[in-house]
């Protein structure tokens, strides 16, 4: 097929090798899918230097369970008056099925050190070994042991984000939930960078980029039918089909136009906004899904930028002070 004839040089340039170079995630095993993924991982150019790079691993609600806490180096004048600095719950993406720490790894050092955060990121189970709500579960899991544990590694307890890119968006926005109902840790902000929002694959967005921009209809199909072949009712496996979304706390909704789950991302900013939610909302016209995590991509190294500075602003919005206050 033919793309539209005004995309970025580099961005055409990149899709063309994503067709060629990624798989049909359909046509293979799951298991199979993430060793050929694995595999086919280009080798990183940079590294972030951290002040601390550490592999944990703590009880989850299915056994063992892997975080990676990321800690930035720091100026004498960073964070609060307690010296904390905030915190960010990563979940990674990869349609519930694959990718991993290592995928993300770079991600998560250049987050922390931009951001000026302490990043844990969460290794989830897959699916479809493990159906949902497992990895949301996982993720509320690496939340509660952050909010006890994280002031160990310079971590504020107060201030901690939940954080996703893709299927891992989803995981933050149903784990902010999951927090709200649960009355669990209170969570400073949700973070969700081009989210899995909904399984409604006839948006405007899926009409216009389901074929040809790397991430497809026919793939996301696939993804949830791995994830959640039933049950997609609860708004821990589709937020929008929460009660209220009132008091959830205020967020970053990030997008990307060429995404089949743009159109579904964008509603629910709206939807946050029209419940009283705080929202930084913003659309990357012209880039397509999992652009962030391709920093050879000339595109991606200024909207990094602009989501750091949306990520540093949305915590600057909720005070340490103020969240240790509504905390106690």
């Amino acid at each position: 097929m033919s793309r539209r004839s005004d995309l970025h040089p580099d961005v055409e340039a990149m899709l063309t090798a994503l067709e060629a170079g990624f798989p049909d995630v359909t046509e293979h095993d799951p298991r199979e899918l993430r060793d050929i993924i694995v595999s086919r991982r280009a080798p990183l150019t940079r590294q972030p230097d951290m002040a601390i790079a550490r592999d944990l691993t703590i009880d989850g609600p299915g056994g063992d369970l892997a975080l990676r806490v990321f800690v930035p180096h720091r100026d004498s004048d960073d964070g609060n008056r307690s010296g904390g600095l905030p915190v960010v719950v990563f979940a990674h993406g990869g349609g519930f099925v694959f990718c991993d720490l290592d995928s993300h790894d770079e991600f998560c050092r250049s987050m922390a050190a931009e951001v000026g955060a302490v990043v844990v990121a969460v290794d989830y189970r897959l699916a479809p070994e493990h159906r949902a709500p497992a990895a949301m579960e996982d993720v509320y899991r690496a939340l509660c042991w952050t909010s006890e544990n994280i002031s160990g590694f310079g971590g504020d307890p107060h201030r901690i984000a939940l954080a996703g890119d893709s299927a891992g968006g989803n995981l933050a926005a149903t784990t902010s939930l999951a927090a709200r109902d649960r009355n669990g840790p209170k969570v400073c902000a949700q973070v969700l960078l081009y989210p899995v929002i909904d399984d409604d694959f006839d948006t405007a967005s899926y009409r216009d980029y389901g074929v040809g921009f790397y991430n497809t209809t026919k793939a996301m199909r696939w993804y949830w039918e791995q994830y959640a072949p039933q049950g997609r009712h609860s708004a821990l496996v589709i937020p929008t089909n929460a009660d209220t979304l009132a008091g959830l706390p205020p967020a970053v909704v990030a997008t990307a136009e060429l995404d089949p789950p743009c159109s579904a991302g964008e509603e629910y900013a709206r939807l946050l906004a029209a419940a009283g939610v705080p929202v930084i909302a913003h659309r990357f016209d012209g880039l397509f899904h999992g652009f962030l995590t391709f920093p050879q991509l000339s595109l991606t190294p200024p909207a990094r930028e602009k989501v750091w500075q949306m990520i540093r602003d949305i915590l600057a919005a909720t005070p340490a002070d103020e969240n240790q206050r509504s905390a106690t």
